[in-house]
């Protein structure tokens, strides 16, 4: 229900997280250029003049020269923080952030964080109500009961545009959607179910009120608070909880549930007893939504009731209740057509879009690129959050429920050119990754660390254990790293697993096995010692070559080639692979890929060929459908050159082998990429801008990764090291933390390597 993870991590580690990089979370960075002085002078004094002039003559347009109409304030108080209560605005600010960040990466949504230092309803609605000219949106969060229940509609009455308070609707939606698909799996009518609703909270009422909405009859909802059911004159009733007030014998929750088909919980851990879930009718329906700890944990609930259908807040249990599933989206399709408001039929509309795209199939695609092997059934009604389809759906039906019911001001004209719009606003690359770091948590590995007597490197190695990616294999002086653990405040260094080549108890092993490996290649024994015992990246690679450890990572004291070299002596490429290196390079809704970066100097039309088909499978395996470039200076023949045969023999073999794929070259980097240009060419075979730049040579192919990195201001993942028998990565030597663990992880996952 809430956006939280059940996710194991430190202290020191959540905190290295928010301060590493730079403080917290979020940046503003400008949409226009602002290199000169005519770009100053556009974007403000005197050119802003215009703009401000048309906009006091029609405030409509706003939305066509400002950031208002992608603009969401993310505003709370503090008073109820997560499940920590009152600890204030102050306190608040990094959940406040956390939902910002949540906003702009899976809807694109731009979004700032306020935090208002007053617990007076009347003061917050004033401060909230006055900044309307500032966003096209606003989303509360973690106010408490019943001053969010003021708030809220004291906004949603003064301002025009959409004001929604994400801890009611936002679990309400997701609730009612898994609602819906649970009594279609059961075989059940909604307006013949009988619930019952634990907690009067904001959730609660919440998801009490939009249950009816989807179908369910009011009088067949019975609400509890700590006092048990609501019912008509009891005492201490306020109004929100007296408006689902019904007529019931019923005066405990146990006597509620008596032949109940539905239990939504938003109230305290262990409320839900066992003996009283038998008591419920067949194929009981039991959503346990409180966090951490739910109502009653699955498994209990199985153990009397194996029929029943159970969703949990719990990312680590099927059917996750998780408020990441709408609010983006709720949002997007609401800007979008600029909604003066997010009403019932909205809500009703996303609950609708989410339940029916859990029971579509899954594309082999998505699954492919997302590892959701999920489809419809009973640990499988609500969509995965990583879901790429949501936006999409989502959004739409939000839109045109917005439209049908006469709060929008803007008209979608053609949903089809909508949807396409919306799906260009993202990278799947970025959900991509969150699979591959589920998968690493899922498949657990021994890391090698060969540089952990580096700061980067130990804190990448603690990240990778703390966040349950596997076990690190540190390798250094074990005084000089248990110094090192100790100085960034690690509360057990003792249980870190420290390799120290001069008191290794395999190293005899490790030297016979190398031995074997370079006595023909001019190496004595001696030597091979020597290199055992004072190259930490051949120590690190005998571990991995001898199954001491999963995978390695190196680079950040050695040059790349230095590195490769020192691993080649103990690591071998694949059997008829050709190893090579891969850059990604991350823009906001597009990913690039550039081999290779590192290692073969002028390859071949066979390793051109090979390079191309890995990489592609790479781009697949990120969620991308790969259009491959191989790049030139010459395109199509134009200039002629004498270093072209390769390249064009590379296109041929895959001619013979139709790889599955789209292919072509030789061409130029503008011709790959600027559509202006690809119009030129209308026999080409690429059908948009290709993602998968083949480069011709090594010195081309790593001056243009380092350019990228250095000049633009997308993100660069690299070089990935493809083609290797064992997981090594090198990283570069200017790598921070975050840099070498998702390295590692990609090692670890088996994405690269």
């Amino acid at each position: 229900m809430a956006d939280e993870q059940n996710t194991s991590f430190t202290a020191r580690e959540a905190l290295f997280y928010h301060e590493t990089i730079r403080p917290g979370k979020i940046e503003i960075i400008a949409s226009k250029p602002m290199t000169t002085q005519r770009d100053l002078s556009l974007a403000y004094s005197p050119g802003v003049a215009v703009p401000v002039e048309e906009i006091a003559r029609d405030p409509s347009l706003a939305a066509k020269y400002t950031a208002r109409s992608n603009l969401v304030a993310v505003i709370s108080n503090g008073t109820a923080i997560l499940g920590l209560g009152n600890l204030g605005a102050l306190a608040s600010k990094p959940v406040m952030e956390g939902k910002a960040v949540l906003f702009k990466r899976f809807a694109d949504v731009d979004s700032i964080d306020i935090e208002l230092d007053t617990e007076d309803p009347e003061a917050f609605i004033e401060a909230v109500a006055l900044m309307e000219p500032s966003f096209g949106g606003i989303n509360l969060e973690d106010i408490r009961a019943p001053e969010c229940f003021i708030i809220e509609q004291a906004l949603r009455e003064r301002m025009k545009i959409p004001v929604m308070h994400d801890d009611q609707h936002g679990t309400a939606i997701i609730a009612a959607a898994g609602l819906i698909n649970a009594a279609h799996l059961t075989g059940r009518k909604l307006k013949d179910c009988k619930v019952v609703v634990n907690g009067a909270g904001a959730s609660a009422l919440a998801c009490t009120a939009l249950i009816k909405s989807v179908g369910v009859p009011h009088e067949n909802v019975i609400v509890c608070d700590r006092s048990g059911p609501i019912y008509p004159g009891r005492d201490n009733v306020d109004q929100w909880k007296s408006a689902h007030a019904v007529p019931t014998e019923a005066r405990s929750l146990e006597e509620a549930l008596k032949g109940a088909d539905i239990f939504l919980g938003l109230s305290a851990a262990g409320a839900l007893k066992p003996e009283w879930v038998e008591h419920m009718a067949d194929q009981p329906i039991i959503f346990a939504m409180a966090n951490p700890v739910p109502e009653i944990m699955p498994d209990e609930a199985k153990r009397v009731r194996p029929d029943a259908i159970i969703a949990t807040g719990r990312s680590d249990f099927p059917n996750q209740v998780n408020n990441v599933l709408g609010f983006p989206f709720i949002f997007r399709g609401a800007l979008d057509v600029r909604a003066t408001a997010i009403n019932e039929e909205m809500k009703v509309a996303a609950a609708r879009a989410i339940a029916e795209l859990a029971r579509e199939r899954v594309p082999d695609e998505v699954a492919a690129a997302y590892g959701m092997n999920h489809q419809f059934g009973r640990e499988y009604i609500i969509p995965a959050p990583f879901d790429p389809r949501l936006m999409e759906r989502v959004s739409c039906a939000v839109a045109r429920a917005a439209m049908d019911s006469g709060v929008a001001q803007d008209a979608i004209e053609d949903f089809d050119e909508y949807t396409l719009r919306l799906r260009s606003r993202l990278n799947p690359t970025t959900a991509a990754l969150t699979r591959v770091y589920e998968d690493a948590k899922a498949n657990p590995k021994r890391m090698v660390f060969a540089e952990a007597e580096e700061d980067v490197a130990l804190r990448a190695a603690i990240q990778f254990r703390d966040f349950g990616y596997g076990t690190p294999i540190l390798v250094g002086r074990t005084e000089r790293v248990m110094d090192k653990l100790r100085e960034l405040q690690v509360d057990d260094p003792e249980s870190y697993e420290i390799a120290n080549s001069y008191n290794y108890d395999g190293i005899e092993e490790m030297v016979e096995y190398l031995y074997k490996r370079l006595q023909r290649r001019g190496y004595t024994e001696r030597d091979v010692r020597r290199m055992v015992n004072q190259e930490r990246n051949v120590f690190a690679a005998l571990l991995v070559a001898l199954d001491k450890g999963d995978a390695m990572i190196t680079g950040l004291t050695r040059t790349f080639a230095q590195s490769a070299r020192e691993i080649s002596r103990v690591i071998d490429p694949k059997e008829g692979a050709t190893p090579f290196g891969i850059h990604m390079v991350l823009g906001k809704n597009h990913t690039t890929f550039l081999a290779d970066t590192t290692i073969n100097e002028r390859p071949t039309a066979e390793e051109l060929a090979y390079i191309a088909k890995e990489t592609a499978a790479v781009a697949r395996r990120m969620g991308h459908e790969p259009r491959v470039a191989f790049l030139s200076y010459s395109t199509f023949g134009n200039p002629s050159g004498q270093w072209l045969g390769n390249i064009r023999d590379a296109v041929h073999l895959l001619d013979k082998e139709d790889p599955g794929f789209e292919y072509e070259g030789e061409m130029a980097p503008d011709a790959a990429l600027n559509p202006k240009v690809m119009a030129l060419y209308p026999f080409s075979r690429l059908s948009g801008p290709a993602n998968v730049l083949i480069m011709p040579g090594l010195q081309s192919a790593n001056l243009s990764a380092k350019l990228l990195r250095e000049l633009s201001g997308d993100a660069t993942i690299g070089p990935m090291l493809i083609g290797s028998e064992k997981p090594v990565q090198i990283a570069p030597m200017t790598s921070i933390a975050p840099d070498v663990l998702t390295l590692a992880v990609l090692a670890s996952a088996g994405i690269v390597g």
